[in-house]
């Protein structure tokens, strides 16, 4: 079954919780995730990032409950990379 591996999120972040809780909160969801947070543009109560996520199995909605709770928004899914049953080895 195809799993998506990669994604590219557009997302507006509070000030609090930190970009590395917020990172950390991301990757927990996963044994193997990974999660790279770029900061895009700062105002004074909010933060507008880059999240990239890398991981075997990915589970969209699960991350999207994760950014909401912690009072963030995705704003877009500007990438995703999925892998089908026959995927290389990383």
């Amino acid at each position: 079954m195809p799993k998506i591996r990669k994604l590219v999120l557009d997302v507006l972040k509070p000030r609090r919780p930190s970009a590395p809780e917020f990172a950390t909160a991301i990757a927990a969801l996963g044994p193997d995730h990974r999660v790279i947070l770029d900061v895009q543009e700062i105002d004074e109560k909010t933060i507008t990032t880059a999240i990239t996520i890398e991981g075997s199995a990915l589970d969209l909605a699960r991350i999207e409950e994760v950014v909401k709770r912690m009072g963030g928004a995705v704003h877009s899914v500007d990438h995703v990379e999925v892998w089908g049953d026959d995927e290389p080895t990383p």
